[in-house]
């Protein structure tokens, strides 16, 4: 854990297990496991091109995994809650 990368990443990877340990523990599964890979994957990704020195496409990709949280895993409920 030298790089803020390694911080950043891990922090997203930590949020991500949390994640998923909720909602495998859910009686109706909702996710598919390869949407977690794909984030991990992507914080991996990212953990690599930080420590590479890459700085842009580093912060670009992990825009890209946090994007991809958001829209495909769906962790925060926007919108109407009635």
């Amino acid at each position: 854990m030298e790089t803020i990368y390694d911080w950043i990443t891990v922090a997203i990877f930590a949020g991500l297990i949390v994640l998923f340990l909720q909602r495998s523990s859910a009686d109706e599964p909702t996710d598919s496991l390869w949407s977690y890979l794909g984030a991990g994957a992507g914080c991996a990704v990212a953990n690599y091109l930080g420590n590479e020195g890459h700085d842009i496409l580093a912060v670009v990709a992990i825009g890209a995994t946090i994007a991809f949280i958001l829209i495909v895993l769906k962790p925060i409920v926007l919108g109407d809650r009635t």
